[in-house]
């Protein structure tokens, strides 16, 4: 990835946060501690724009969005297209998996389903099973139903790691077990956005780390822990450590169109995980409800809200706070017109980049700094879209 020009902070600036480091740091009062100013500035999706440059191809249908990867520790080879949807409860489901394998992507299943419900799905679905990934927590009861799931169902051969935060020396052990006790399957894991942690979970055996802390559209960690790092900026720093070890990555969160699904695969981003994009689909779980002004929707959540702990664990616990936020999503209709939507867009973008297919682009990427994406004069709707997806219903 290049930037078309180097980016740096005034003078002025740097003396300032020079001078209140110090200040801080006074000797004989702060003696002990160390804070530290990172005066880089980091990006995030709405921070950049792809430079386009000279193409080859004639049209978008030559471009392939499909990828083949060789997994580090499992040895596996894994073709997909790089696109993950979330393993939240909302958007995580085996109706989700059934429609996106259609299309070669690939579903983190949620970890609430039952060891009898995963034997089902995946003898009604022998097609579908190389495109989900079983996910679990670091517990020692979700550890124990993945043993179960993976005995049960050893078709499975991808297993997703999935915890808030990655850097707690307890889920690297977990990982470590988990590829001791499965040396033969791929271990995604995460949430990371820094090199020397990709770096450790690969060296303890992970073969795709997740990449992203707080950028999810239900996601409040920012909020209440001011923890977090602008994701294109966590995106090229992780990628290159990964890729410097044959690790690969995920981009997960903040992705709210194909430009940013784009952005992210540029930056080096070997797949990309989305779930909000994805809610409010035909094959997403829960009701749907109709608004007093006729507007029909499907709630949507983070895995860390109160309703996902109400669900879940039968309440926020009095030592935490929720960090995720409930929202209710238009009803989108079926998932195929939002997958094609956005491997639309990702095409488009290829051609754009003179890339002829998804493992080009990031070879073929240069961003640049902006200070506007769109120009929305007339707002974000499109009676367009509507029009379109209500034919694609009909047919």
């Amino acid at each position: 990835v290049f930037f078309q020009r180097s980016i740096d902070m005034n003078v002025a600036t740097r003396r300032s946060l020079a001078g209140m480091a110090a200040a801080v740091l006074a000797p004989g009062v702060l003696e002990s501690r160390c804070l530290r100013i990172e005066t880089d500035v980091k990006l995030d999706f709405k921070d950049v724009l792809i430079r386009p440059k000279r193409s080859t191809l004639k049209s978008r249908s030559e471009v392939s969005v499909e990828r083949t990867m060789v997994m580090k520790h499992s040895g596996r080879t894994m073709t997909c297209v790089p696109v993950v949807v979330a393993n939240m409860d909302t958007v995580g489901t085996y109706e989700m998996a059934k429609t996106l394998a259609a299309y070669g992507c690939v579903v983190a299943v949620h970890k609430h389903y039952s060891v009898d419900e995963w034997k089902q799905f995946v003898v009604e679905n022998p097609k579908v099973v190389d495109k989900v990934m079983v996910s679990s927590g670091s517990g020692d009861a979700d550890l124990r139903k993945l043993d179960e799931i993976l005995e049960a169902c050893p078709a499975l051969s991808t297993i997703c790691l999935d915890v808030a935060n990655g850097y707690s020396e307890f889920f690297v052990d977990c990982v470590q077990k988990v590829r001791s006790k499965w040396p033969k399957h791929t271990i995604v894991a995460g949430n990371v956005v820094t090199n020397e942690m990709t770096e450790e979970l690969i060296l303890k055996g992970a073969d795709i780390v997740k990449v992203g802390i707080g950028p999810g559209s239900v996601c409040t960690t920012r909020r209440q822990t001011g923890v977090g790092y602008p994701q294109v900026s966590a995106v090229i720093e992780c990628a290159d450590a990964a890729h410097g070890l044959d690790g690969h990555v995920i981009a997960d969160g903040g992705i709210t169109c194909p430009g940013d699904a784009a952005k992210a695969l540029g930056a080096g981003a070997d797949f990309v995980m989305l779930g909000g994009f994805f809610s409010g689909t035909d094959e997403t779980s829960g009701e749907v409800k109709t608004l007093p002004n006729g507007t029909k929707v499907k709630e949507f959540y983070g895995m860390s809200s109160s309703t996902a702990m109400n669900k879940h664990a039968g309440g926020v616990a009095d030592y935490r706070s929720s960090e995720g936020k409930t929202v209710q999503v238009p009803c989108k209709g079926p998932a195929a017109v939002v997958v094609k939507d956005l491997l639309g867009g990702l095409r488009s973008a290829c051609t754009y980049v003179g890339a002829k297919s998804i493992k080009e682009i990031s070879k073929r990427t240069t961003f640049v700094r902006c200070t506007q994406q769109t120009n929305n004069v007339y707002g974000t709707h499109d009676l367009g879209s509507k029009a379109g997806h209500t034919a694609s219903k009909k047919k």
